[in-house]
């Protein structure tokens, strides 16, 4: 069937969810629970036969909007937390898959820049990462110190800091997703080229291995978040972009609602990246550096799972919902 006599077949059905879960109409148990079927149906069969047109995306956000409508009626409040980080940020990574593969590809190549600059222009380093700074950690290495840094000021005031900026970087890398989804690239080069840059000048000065086992042991959720927070200001821009089939204004919409749950999705990495780096990160040298390698791969193996494996399982198990009342 071409998609567009999909679309005219089904569409009736959809709108008629879409005045439901705004308030405009009514169903009983046994009608909500036979549309719900259906819906799924629906997608399942878009996913197989249109699986690049947004199409499979509209209705994955209508079905989980029907589940969290059902989930409201039964009155599970528990459950509609438990839900949101269960299965609503598992599919609303599902289905900007292809925008991580881009933030991804774009902050990889960015990293890739900024090392190879610092190697090849000696000024790259302070250009990037100012003069005060690098003299600072310079004098520091000098002391045996590398990463005195990290030790700078009490863990309370460093840990609110570095959660609020972190948290205010992710929105902004978000939100930069409105200008056409360049304004994320442009964010996700900056941060990419400045790590890479960072990471080299530790390298030249000796200290590769005291950089690693202490940057990392935030810096692995900290840039991860990053990387996905750029996903989701591609979702904005992307959706605003490309409609496709949709209007430009649905399109958008769509595109916001899944990004903006994709960046909630991250607080609780972001606020443990400050604890990390507040608590744990000064103290990394002085720990067994086994310790220091088992956060780091702990953290990677988190972030591989949750936002990557269990997506791609969440978007093709079967949701049975029990009918509302």
């Amino acid at each position: 069937m071409r998609e567009a006599a999909f679309i005219q077949r089904n569409q009736a059905k959809w709108q008629r969810l879409e005045q439901v879960l705004q308030g405009l109409d009514g169903l009983s148990g046994d009608e909500t629970s036979s549309l719900y079927i259906e819906l799924n149906d629906d997608l399942s069969y878009a996913r197989t036969f249109y699986p690049k047109s947004n199409i499979p995306v509209y209705l994955n956000g209508l079905a989980s909007r029907l589940h969290q409508h059902i989930y409201r009626n039964q009155r599970t409040p528990r459950g509609r937390f438990l839900t949101f980080w269960k299965d609503e940020v598992p599919l609303a990574m599902a289905a900007t898959r292809s925008q991580l593969v881009l933030s991804f590809t774009v902050f990889l190549v960015a990293f890739l820049i900024g090392g190879l600059s610092a190697k090849y222009d000696e000024r790259f380093v302070r250009l990037i990462l100012g003069d005060g700074y690098v003299d600072m950690t310079l004098e520091n290495i000098r002391k045996g110190e590398p990463m005195a840094v990290y030790g700078g000021s009490s863990e309370g005031v460093m840990f609110l800091g570095i959660t609020i900026n972190n948290i205010r970087v992710a929105l902004l890398c978000f939100a930069a997703g409105l200008f056409a989804s360049f304004g994320t690239g442009f964010l996700l080069l900056y941060n990419g080229i400045m790590v890479g840059a960072f990471q080299y000048f530790f390298y030249q000065q000796g200290v590769l291995r005291e950089s690693l086992l202490t940057i990392w042991v935030h810096g692995t959720l900290e840039i991860s978040a990053i990387i996905i927070a750029g996903a989701a200001g591609f979702a904005l821009g992307n959706g605003m972009l490309f409609p496709r089939t949709f209007t430009r204004g649905e399109s958008f919409r769509q595109g916001a609602r899944l990004g903006l749950k994709v960046v909630i999705g991250l607080v609780p990495i972001f606020i443990v990246a400050g604890f990390l780096e507040s608590f744990i990160t000064r103290h990394a040298l002085t720990i067994p550096w086994f310790a220091s390698l088992a956060i780091i791969v702990l953290s990677f193996t988190f972030v591989l799972y949750y936002f990557v494996i269990l997506p791609y399982h969440a978007e093709r198990r079967p949701r049975a919902v029990e009918p509302g009342p």
